[in-house]
């Protein structure tokens, strides 16, 4: 007879448990388990690739709108710089146009002083020219035909003076 040791029953053991799985359905039960787990893990890789291309997306848009804000940036620098230099040379001409007209203002000022003083000297020499020929006629012409020829001269002196 054929004796059975203990490595036969555990063999046989083995097999009835695996037989007892498989006729209950305990492989199908671990297979859906697998396929859960893989189609689980293939959405999170896929949700994982998804995500990536909306940051590789987002940082390009980001990384755009960064060149473009430098652009703009440097545009605007750019601009600023040649109105200062335009408000320079306008500044620059105003201040000669002002310093013209006040330079022109002072030569008129001047030249109208000028002008008074020349009267004002030529009136009081007038002035002291008819009181001296007044003094000197009076002092040749006595009488009453001398008077008459002073005050006229006198008169007319003036006139021709002014």
């Amino acid at each position: 007879m054929v004796e059975f040791d203990a490595e036969f029953f555990v063999l046989l053991g083995f097999l009835v448990f695996v037989g007892v799985l498989v006729y209950f359905g305990a492989h199908r039960i671990v297979l859906k388990a697998l396929d859960a787990r893989g189609e689980a893990i293939a959405a999170e890789l896929a949700q994982a690739a998804k995500l990536r291309d909306e940051a590789t997306a987002l940082l390009a848009s980001f990384e755009k709108k960064t060149a473009e804000a430098e652009a703009n940036a440097a545009a605007i620098v750019a601009e600023a710089r040649a109105q200062a230099d335009q408000l320079a040379i306008e500044a620059a001409e105003r201040l000669k146009e002002f310093i013209a007209r006040r330079t022109k203002q002072a030569e008129d000022k001047i030249a109208l002083a000028e002008a008074q003083a020349t009267a004002e000297v030529r009136a009081a020499a007038a002035d002291h020219a008819a009181k001296a020929a007044e003094i000197v006629l009076t002092d040749q012409m006595h009488g009453p035909a001398g008077a008459d020829l002073v005050g006229r001269e006198i008169g007319d002196l003036n006139n021709r003076l002014s």
